[in-house]
């Protein structure tokens, strides 16, 4: 079993059957103000479940059919737990299966899409019309439920959309009610977690952001302890809980790496030494990381590099302040998923969960952070007293600019780069557009054209130009930004830059993308 925060005393599990909105589920759940962490099927056991102390499960959605042997199955046992369960789509299939009801393949009467849902009174539908929009999808149905159930919803084409087991707090549905699609969806959550869970919603960044700082003030008393400080939301926020946690037996090491953006040493340096007057160490790092990077192309082994030359720099300034404990870093939820935490697939390693070497010289690696989605940091920064301009300012990932360099890495290319980003930050900043996305940066691509500039043939390289809009970082749409915006960033990008030759613009969504192209 994988926990993510063994802390929480009311906390809802997500049991992850493979469902594409997971992840989505456990945000619907948080934004009412109860904890969720997400596990998969089979990384935990009903007796784990039930040791575990949780206040209900929600079974995901799944892009299998319960009739095939291979697809994720559990044990039936679950059902007798005592523990109120909430399936959606491919979960609710599953606790009709292991009830023994009756599921059917669907055939022509498939049902995707916005459909019209017709709910029965029920703790669940609490507060809902008797008819809303929810959204379908699915190939298979319950055609019959399992004993001691009754159907509680049902649409044209789907009979029993809906099922429940009120004494046994069980229910099923077979839409998803995580969409906004779903016209209702936020309300069916709220109830379940409220009226079938009995929770009492104490998942506040207020409350989280004490808990952790009394946690750590015992956990740490009187040991001394190295913060991995870039400078970016993350870090920022892990470095002031542990400040006010412990003090002056916190100090922070900001790296310069050489991979940073224009005029980044000097702003992380002047707020973190006149703001919060922290102990803080910066280090010039540069000639160690280039030499380490140069020649290597793989965006893998670039991460991997770079997360074991941090720990290094690390672990050499530990040794001139004498004992160190631990190691804190800013690690988030969404770094742990897409690093391949349980079951998931290995997106990308970030250099401070999947890049870690095997062996580092700290007793413990300290991450207060690990359990929250990108928002909910932000929410604790503010609770913390941070600026505002620093909790929202651009995130920043800890490999820098080694990762928006595509292919090989060189003093040259990183002031070409810097130069374009520093300069499409501007045209976003002079047209006031900070806040209509969530994420903007340039990338310098290994592609180089042929242009002209007056009357000569130039061959420069293509620098590509990134922004999305999001919530929490897992999803993102790219961000639609003004013409002119583009037009006026594009002209001064090639006329300003020396070495570009053209720029586009990055139009592509997470998924199938990253918001990061290594």
């Amino acid at each position: 079993m994988s926990e993510i925060n063994s802390n929480v005393t009311e906390k809802v599990l997500v049991l992850d059957f493979g469902g594409q909105y997971n992840q989505l589920i456990a945000r619907r759940v948080r934004e009412q103000n109860v904890y969720a962490e997400i596990v998969p099927y089979n990384k935990i056991t009903t007796e784990e479940i039930k040791a575990a102390g949780y206040s209900g499960i929600i079974f995901t959605g799944g892009p299998n059919s319960v009739f095939d042997p291979a697809s994720p199955h559990f044990s039936a046992d679950i059902l007798n737990a005592g523990i109120p369960i909430l399936g959606i789509c491919y979960g609710c299939q599953l606790i009709a299966y292991m009830g023994e009801g009756e599921i059917c393949s669907a055939g022509s009467i498939s049902e995707y899409g916005k459909i019209e849902l017709s709910v029965k009174d029920s703790l669940i539908f609490d507060g809902i019309p008797g008819k809303s929009i929810c959204w379908m999808s699915h190939t298979d149905y319950v055609k019959r439920v399992p004993d001691g159930f009754n159907i509680i919803a049902d649409t044209q084409q789907c009979p029993c959309a809906a099922f429940a087991d009120a004494e046994r707090k069980i229910y099923a549905v077979q839409f998803h009610p995580e969409v906004t699609h779903t016209e209702y969806g936020k309300q069916i959550i709220r109830n379940f977690l409220y009226n079938v869970c009995e929770c009492k919603g104490e998942w506040t960044m207020e409350n989280f952001a004490k808990e952790t700082i009394e946690k750590y003030r015992e956990q740490l008393d009187g040991k001394k302890v190295l913060c991995a400080l870039s400078g970016g939301v993350d870090s920022s926020v892990a470095a002031v809980l542990l400040h006010k946690a412990i003090g002056d037996n916190l100090t922070c090491v900001f790296v310069d790496h050489g991979l940073l953006r224009k005029g980044e040493a000097e702003m992380v340096e002047k707020v973190f030494r006149q703001q919060f007057n922290m102990n803080l160490i910066c280090v010039n790092a540069k000639a160690q990381f280039l030499e380490k990077l140069a020649g290597v192309t793989e965006p893998e082994k670039k991460r991997k590099i770079i997360g074991e030359e941090f720990i290094r720099v690390f672990e050499k300034e530990a040794k001139k302040i004498g004992k160190v404990y631990a190691l804190v870093q800013g690690t988030i939820y969404p770094d742990v998923i897409e690093s391949g935490a349980g079951d998931a697939a290995t997106i990308k390693s970030h250099h401070n969960v999947g890049g870690l070497p095997s062996v580092v010289d700290f007793e413990e690696i300290i991450e207060p952070l690990r359990c929250l989605f990108k928002d909910e940091v932000r929410g604790v920064g503010l609770e913390l007293g941070i600026a505002p301009e620093l909790v929202y300012r651009q995130p920043f990932p800890g490999p820098g600019l080694a990762i928006r360099t595509v292919g090989d890495i060189t003093e040259e290319k990183l002031e070409i780069l810097r130069e374009a980003d520093a300069i499409f930050t501007q045209e976003i900043v002079n047209d006031h557009l900070e806040k209509d996305t969530n994420q903007y940066f340039a990338v310098l691509t290994n592609t180089r054209t042929v242009g002209v500039m007056g009357d000569a043939r130039t061959y420069g390289y293509t620098i590509a130009l990134r922004a999305v809009s999001t919530d929490d970082f897992m999803t993102a749409d790219w961000t639609r930004l003004p013409f002119k915006t583009l037009a006026r960033a594009s002209s001064r990008i090639t006329n300003e830059v020396h070495g570009i030759g053209r720029v586009v613009y990055d139009i592509t969504s997470k998924p199938p993308a990253t918001v990061e192209w290594e």
